[in-house]
């Protein structure tokens, strides 16, 4: 499907990136700007970051850095609905999983207050990817090849049938915060009750022990939910429950599968599928109804999702991408410094003035 002619001059587009102190936000800032560097791009996009820390190093990186209170505070959709209309931000990009529902439940008030169109899946979809319990159920019932799960009142009958080892950790978790491999009944009670203790609900998984390699798909789906706009699957090596090592192939029958995924449930842009391979068939144990941290991953090998579903959703642009670059994606840590002169301003101010980062190029 073409795209829009927009001449050789690119298109100017006022972009609000929340949660620029994670890997997420950074990630679609990362997008963005490369986006921003590519000759074939038709737009270009003027990016203004919001954090809660002024430590956020995405502030710094972006146009416009603005403190905001935290996703929990009463203020904070009021926050950034007044930065929408002073900016004139055209889309919202949500950068980390604590604002998802919070956002996406005022998406219509922030649409209806501004100009902007949050990117984001609805309201139904984000409550039944944030649930893995929920996941599971819809999994199921889609016959959609699943990782088994239970809670943990019907744990007797679902070890006689799994045994062990079981996965456990938060029907609301992500990352690897609160993930427990369990080998018995000990170790069981001890990681549903280190769960608990947190505030959140456990679930038992089976483990898909057929394989230790793990997948990630990105799909991304029109703004009507009627055809896949791009997938792309990954090969992925975790460490502290991020993407450590990726290998970028075309990996067809998982992509397929995880594209299945996204259209059964509704997903409208941006939706990230874990899977395992277990007797052949990649199980879905996991969804992420939202752009994923590797997302810059993705852009190197051809696919740049944030602005793929800006085109789409934004400006009507009707898009499809069907292949990609094969790459082997090693990460590394890097450094954002500020004088310490500016952070104290930003902290005054509550917005980055007189931005003076700069990143040494030493590796």
């Amino acid at each position: 499907m073409g795209d829009k002619n927009y001449g050789s001059k690119k298109l100017n587009a006022n972009i609000l990136v929340t949660a620029a102190g994670g890997i997420v936000g950074q990630g679609i800032i990362k997008c963005l700007k490369m986006a921003n560097a590519s000759n074939d791009g038709p737009v270009k996009y003027r990016i203004t970051a919001t954090d809660m820390n002024g430590q956020a190093a995405g502030l710094y990186r972006s146009d416009d850095g603005i403190l905001v209170p935290p996703s929990s505070d009463p203020n904070f959709i009021d926050a950034l609905i007044e930065i929408a209309i002073q900016q004139d931000i055209q889309a919202v990009f949500v950068g980390s999983d604590e604002e998802l529902l919070i956002i996406g439940n005022s998406a219509r008030r922030i649409e209806d207050e501004t100009k902007a169109k949050v990117i984001s899946c609805s309201p139904e979809v984000l409550m039944t990817s944030r649930d893995k319990w929920k996941t599971f159920e819809f999994l199921k019932s889609n016959n959609l090849p699943y990782a088994a799960s239970s809670l943990p009142e019907d744990g007797g009958s679902f070890i006689q049938e799994h045994g062990f080892p079981l996965v456990v950790k938060p029907r609301e978790g992500y990352g690897s915060l609160h993930f427990y491999l369990v080998n018995n009944k000990y170790e069981l009670e001890y990681a549903i009750s280190k769960i608990e203790k947190a505030g959140w609900r456990p679930l038992l998984q089976e483990y898909l022990s057929g394989s230790n390699i793990e997948f990630t798909s990105g799909v991304t789906i029109d703004r009507f939910g009627k055809y896949v706009l791009s997938s792309i699957s990954i090969q992925k090596t975790i460490k502290s429950g991020q993407t450590y090592k990726a290998l970028i192939d075309d990996f067809e029958d998982i992509r397929k599968a995880s594209e299945e995924v996204a259209l059964r449930l509704g997903a409208r842009g941006a939706i990230n599928i874990q899977a395992r391979i277990k007797e052949g068939i990649p199980k879905t144990f996991e969804i992420n109804p939202r752009f994923s941290a590797t997302c810059p991953m993705r852009s190197a090998a051809g696919i740049n999702e944030p602005d793929l579903v800006f085109r789409n959703a934004v400006l009507d642009e009707e898009l499809k991408i069907d292949g990609y670059k094969r790459l082997l994606c090693m990460r590394y840590w890097n450094e954002v410094y500020i004088p310490y002169s500016t952070y104290e301003k930003t902290l005054s101010a509550g917005r980055v003035k007189d931005n003076d980062s700069f990143i040494i190029s030493y590796f």
